[in-house]
């Protein structure tokens, strides 16, 4: 055999791995060059995509050959039944602690308690995302149709790096696998932006500074000062399925492309990422952070939503966003969720936003400002929890939407399950109502006189103003002469808010 020969012959057969299976395009491809770390990779076939539950995906860096990181397709995503809570499970007794510590896969293990929180040892997919090291179950591998989206660990490749991947055969169904050190390699960026840079951009292509709206967050620092730090992240069209989440960011403004254009969403729910079994979550004021979103946006101030929607692609406890903090903007945003479709707990002005849920479809503890935003729900609207220290929610020209079959109240009531809510605050504005039940908030609990629940000038549909007649008797419809100091104020965010 001539050495020419030979030369094309050994070249031939270390490509007939990825040809095995009719042709594959990947993404990176194959040598390419200034790739951004926070890449997810793509194997796209010529054949619906299948996943097994074996085998390894497998990253090296070329020069060294150290194993980066690895993908067990043995090991299951997450639970996919609830998780039920341990009988001493109790809130921790002092707030939870936000530090900026810069914890990431390379410096921590995942499922490192961040609280007092017992370590869960069960054996699911576990990454961190965002600096919570308690981290979070993940897909390794999400497909649609032909193609097969991969997801490393969160931050292990660096910039200025040239790597190796590796597919072993079982990973994905009738496929021989990639192997070799030549058959998928790509280098990435020499070095990350500035730290300076005030605009930062997100493409799903790779093409702008970052590929994923985590990976910008990752990089901007955290606990800003003052507007005149804020930073941009501008995410151009496109679909972007992947876990957010963010703490301890301030002054940063995140904008997509359109709000039919720009989407980010995951299937993320309380029985995927369930909080700690002997910890409850959610219901006070500093207690230990939930990981059921699909976009989270935790401990942040003076942030800026603009032009994108915010999804999950989950049924259940699954928030399409949630948003803890203070002095934060939305305008021209969609959130799409399932129970709890949006969950705020802290100051937020909603401007010209599309909500949509299952029930429950604005849950938190306020205070929050609507202003001509669009709600949509097939059960109630809004279970709002706020104490004497702040509002509830407000909505001023806002549209509701009822879904279902004469449960889309207004608000679940002061009283669901034996918790009490005495302060519940949700007062309505010059709103539209369609399909709303006649006693337009829930009947089946009590509710405290304490509550205000609160209407004004609702009109229907076409405009009609509502018979208000059959409300439901600790409901308040508000006076145009006698009440005009309290629609004055309401009318106002800044009262709102307390900005």
């Amino acid at each position: 055999m001539t050495r020419r020969i030979k030369t094309l012959v050994c070249a031939f057969m270390a490509f007939m791995p990825m040809m095995a299976h009719g042709d594959i395009e990947l993404f990176p491809a194959n040598g390419s060059v200034d790739v951004n770390p926070d890449t997810h990779l793509t194997i796209t076939f010529a054949d619906e995509a299948v996943v097994g539950n074996k085998g390894f995906i497998r990253v090296y860096d070329k020069k060294n050959g150290k194993l980066v990181d690895q993908l067990d397709m043995s090991i299951p995503a997450g639970p996919t039944e609830r998780t039920p809570d341990a009988p001493d499970a109790d809130y921790i007794k002092t707030p939870y602690v936000y530090e900026s510590k810069h914890i990431t896969n390379k410096n921590t293990k995942a499922g490192t308690p961040s609280s007092y929180n017992r370590p869960d040892t069960r054996c699911f997919q576990l990454t961190i995302i965002g600096g919570f090291s308690d981290g979070f179950h993940f897909y390794p591998v999400m497909t649609k149709g032909n193609k097969a989206t991969i997801y490393l660990h969160h931050n292990l490749l660096e910039y200025g790096k040239e790597y190796y991947v590796t597919v072993d055969k079982d990973v994905f169904a009738n496929f021989s696998g990639i192997k070799g050190k030549k058959a998928w390699t790509f280098k990435t960026k020499q070095k990350a932006p500035d730290k300076e840079q005030r605009v930062l951009t997100v493409a799903a292509d790779g093409s702008a500074d970052f590929s994923t709206l985590q990976g910008a967050m990752d990089f901007i620092p955290d606990f800003l000062t003052d507007e005149s730090q804020r930073r941009t992240v501008k995410v151009r069209k496109g679909d972007y399925q992947e876990l957010v989440y963010f703490r301890n960011k301030n002054y940063v403004t995140i904008e997509g492309e359109g709000r039919e254009e720009t989407i980010v969403h995951y299937p993320n729910c309380e029985v995927f990422n369930p909080h700690p079994a002997d910890i409850k979550t959610n219901e006070l004021r500093g207690t230990f952070p939930s990981r059921r979103a699909a976009v989270a946006a935790d401990n942040c101030r003076y942030m800026i939503f603009k032009d994108i929607t915010f999804k999950t692609d989950c049924v259940g406890q699954a928030e399409g966003f949630l948003l803890n903090g203070d002095h934060n903007y939305a305008e021209n945003v969609n959130i799409i969720g399932s129970g709890d479709a949006l969950q705020v707990n802290g100051s937020a002005y909603w401007m010209n936003c599309m909500i949509s849920g299952l029930g429950d479809t604005v849950l938190g503890r306020g205070p929050s400002f609507f202003n001509r935003c669009t709600l949509i729900s097939i059960g109630p609207f809004m279970w709002i929890r706020n104490t004497s220290e702040n509002h509830g929610n407000v909505f001023v020209s806002c549209t509701f939407k009822g879904k279902g079959k004469g449960i889309s109240y207004i608000a679940n009531t002061s009283v669901n399950k034996k918790k009490g809510y005495p302060h519940q605050e949700a007062v309505l504005l010059n709103c539209t109502l369609d399909n709303i039940p006649d006693s337009g908030w829930s009947h089946e609990d009590p509710i405290l006189e304490t509550a205000r629940l609160w209407e004004f000038n609702s009109v229907d549909i076409n405009g009609k103003p509502i018979d208000t007649s059959k409300r439901n008797p600790y409901s308040r419809q508000l006076d145009p002469v006698r009440d005009a100091s309290i629609i004055g104020k309401y009318s106002d965010a800044n009262y709102v808010l307390g900005w």
